[in-house]
């Protein structure tokens, strides 16, 4: 099933890689939802009226803020998005503009090894690999963060 998604910002994801696994909302983003938080939307400058970001990190759209934003959720930069067990991790998405590179997206590695992503104010995804949804949108990932895998609660 194809995404609302125009499939020329996102030329890598396919039928076959790609799975909807929510219909569209606005309620949340991408870098809320890497974060564990589908109820806010996370942006460190206003962009749809209200948004969140983490207090005491700095309110810039750059890679180092948004490190600093999964930081407090206990993710901390690491070598690569490949799947270690018990390791849950982000990659984070930029674009180079004007020789600075500017966030646009974060995915959340799944313990299967594959990765979600919320695609802006449409659906949630999951796509086979991190680099399922490069592309003139979203840049490519430029970052990777790492935290303990949260256990679920006790039943």
């Amino acid at each position: 099933m194809a995404g609302s998604w125009d499939p020329a910002e996102h030329p890598y994801l396919t039928d076959t890689n790609c799975i909807i696994t929510s219909p569209k909302h606005n309620g949340y983003n991408c870098i809320a939802w890497a974060a564990g938080d589908d109820t806010r939307w996370w942006w460190p400058v206003p962009l749809r009226g209200i948004n969140y970001w983490p207090k005491g990190i700095p309110r810039e759209v750059t890679v180092s803020a948004f490190v600093s934003a999964f930081g407090t959720r206990g993710f901390f930069p690491c070598a690569d998005g490949f799947l270690e067990k018990g390791i849950e991790k982000i990659a984070l998405f930029a674009k180079r503009s004007g020789g600075a590179l500017i966030p646009t997206h974060a995915a959340l590695q799944l313990e299967s090894g594959q990765w979600t992503s919320k695609m802006g104010t449409l659906e949630d995804i999951i796509h086979v690999t991190c680099d399922a949804v490069n592309g003139p949108v979203y840049g490519q990932a430029v970052e990777f963060l790492a935290r303990k895998r949260p256990q679920p609660p006790d039943s």
